[in-house]
C-alpha cells in the first residue's frame, strides 16, 4: 500500500459545521453515502467516447441497488441522475445524514494512455506530484460553481496542495477510511483482477468537510481504451460494484455496532452527543481486546515515546502497520483504556477484537 500517511494531527473537541455539533453515531442501520463524482454539466474524465460522469453514476446505482439488499443497511445517494451537485453540498448530505461513511466513486485519466489500475485515496498531506495531479483534475469541478473562490476559502484550482491549508485537516477517522480503502483494493485486486495502484492520500476537495470515515474511488483510467471499455460496459460495472459493495460490507461487519436513532430527511439541526447503546462484556472468555491507536506504512519501535507516552503497545505488522494500546479479555477496561488513548491524543482510537489469535468484529466479540 503506497503513498499512505505522514504525521498525525491532534484534534480535540467537537467537530462544529452549519451551526449544528456532528458527534460520534449512534444509527440504528448502517448509513452509506454513495456519492456519483461529477454529472450535469461536468463531464469528468472523457476518452474515446468513455465519459466519467456516466460511468461513475451507473456504478453507484449499482452498488446501491446491492448494499440495499441488505436489511441493516442505509443508503444516501448525493445524486441519482445526470444533475450537477456543488462539492459543498455533497458534504452537507454526508454530515446531516450523520452517515457512517462517505463513498465518492470517480474514473482516472491520463496523457500517457497507457496507465492502467484503480487506486482509492483517504483525505491528507501529500508531496506526490502524481496524487496532486488526480486531486487537480478531480476538484476542478468548482471553477463552476459561482463564487467558488469564496465558498472553498481562496482554493486555487491550479494548486491542488492549497486545499490542505483551508481547513483543519480532520484526521479523527484517517484509520478507518484507511481501513475501508484497503478493503476496496483488496476487492479490486483479488475479485475483479484490477491492477492494484494502492491506497493513497491527497487534498480532495469533495473529501476536506464530511466528519465520518470518507474515501475516494479511482476504479480505472478512461485514457485507457481497453480499461476504458471495461469501465463503460455493463459486465465490466457489475464487477465493480460488486468488489465496491462488498468491501462496505465487510467494514460493516468488522466496525458497526447498531444503535437506536432512525434515519430522517437530512435537516440542519442541533444535537448532543448520544449514548451509545453497547451491550458490556465483562471477562468475555477466549476473546481479547486491544485499542487500534493508528495505522502507518512506517515501522516504529514499541516504545512509550513513540507513541504520546503510551505504554503497552504491540503491533500487527503488514502492508500498513497497525498499532495497538492495551490487551484485555474485558470490554470494560478495553474502553477504559480507549479513553487513555485519546487523552494522549489518537481521536480516531478505536477497540478491536480478537477470538484465538484471528481478528473477528467488535459486534460478534460483543455478542
Amino acid at each position: 500500500m503506497t503513498g499512505i500517511i505522514g504525521k498525525k494531527l491532534l484534534i480535540t473537541g467537537f467537530l462544529i459545521l452549519s451551526g449544528y455539533i456532528v458527534s460520534a453515531q449512534n444509527n440504528a442501520k448502517f448509513r452509506v453515502v454513495l456519492d456519483a463524482g461529477h454529472g450535469g454539466n461536468d463531464f469528468g474524465a472523457t476518452y474515446h467516447g468513455y465519459v466519467e460522469k456516466n460511468n461513475a453514476l451507473n456504478v453507484v446505482l449499482k452498488v446501491g441497488r446491492i448494499l440495499e439488499k441488505d436489511a441493516g443497511t442505509q443508503v444516501i445517494y448525493t445524486r441519482k441522475t445526470d444533475v450537477f451537485i456543488p462539492l459543498d453540498e455533497r458534504a452537507d448530505i454526508a454530515n446531516k445524514s450523520k452517515a457512517d461513511i462517505f463513498v465518492s466513486i470517480h474514473c482516472n485519466a491520463n496523457k500517457n494512455t497507457a496507465a492502467s489500475g484503480s487506486e482509492t485515496y483517504v483525505m491528507g498531506v501529500t508531496r506526490n506530484a502524481a496524487n496532486l495531479e488526480v486531486a487537480k483534475k478531480e476538484n476542478e469541478v468548482v471553477t463552476l460553481e459561482k463564487d467558488y473562490k469564496v465558498k472553498y476559502d481562496g482554493y486555487d484550482p491550479k494548486s491542488p496542495e492549497s486545499v490542505i491549508g483551508m481547513t483543519l485537516i480532520q484526521e479523527e477517522y484517517l484509520d478507518q477510511s484507511i481501513e475501508l480503502a484497503a478493503g476496496v483494493q483488496d476487492q479490486f485486486d483479488g475479485k475483479v483482477g484490477r491492477k492494484n495502484r494502492g491506497v493513497k492520500q491527497a487534498g480532495f476537495l469533495v473529501l476536506r468537510k464530511i466528519y465520518m470515515p470518507r474515501i475516494l474511488i479511482e476504479m480505472g483510467f478512461v485514457s485507457n481504451k481497453e480499461e476504458g471499455a471495461f469501465l463503460s460496459s455493463d459486465e465490466g460495472q457489475e464487477k465493480i460494484a460488486e468488489a465496491i459493495a462488498n468491501a462496505i460490507l465487510d467494514y460493516k461487519k468488522e466496525y458497526f455496532v447498531p444503535g437506536t436513532e432512525e434515519y430522517v430527511a437530512p435537516e440542519p439541526r442541533k444535537v448532543d452527543t448520544p449514548k451509545v447503546n453497547t451491550p458490556k462484556a465483562v471477562n468475555t472468555k477466549g476473546i481479547v481486546f486491544k485499542v487500534q491507536i493508528s495505522a502507518s506504512s512506517k515501522k516504529l519501535e514499541l516504545r512509550a515515546n513513540n507513541f504520546n507516552g503510551l505504554d503497552n503497545i504491540s503491533m500487527e505488522e503488514g502492508t500498513v502497520n497497525k498499532y495497538f494500546h492495551g490487551n484485555t479479555n474485558d470490554y470494560e477496561e478495553a474502553k477504559k483504556d480507549l479513553e487513555v488513548a485519546k487523552s494522549k491524543g489518537y481521536t480516531s482510537a478505536f477497540i478491536v477484537a480478537y477470538k484465538n489469535g484471528k481478528k473477528i468484529s467488535l459486534k460478534e466479540a460483543l455478542q
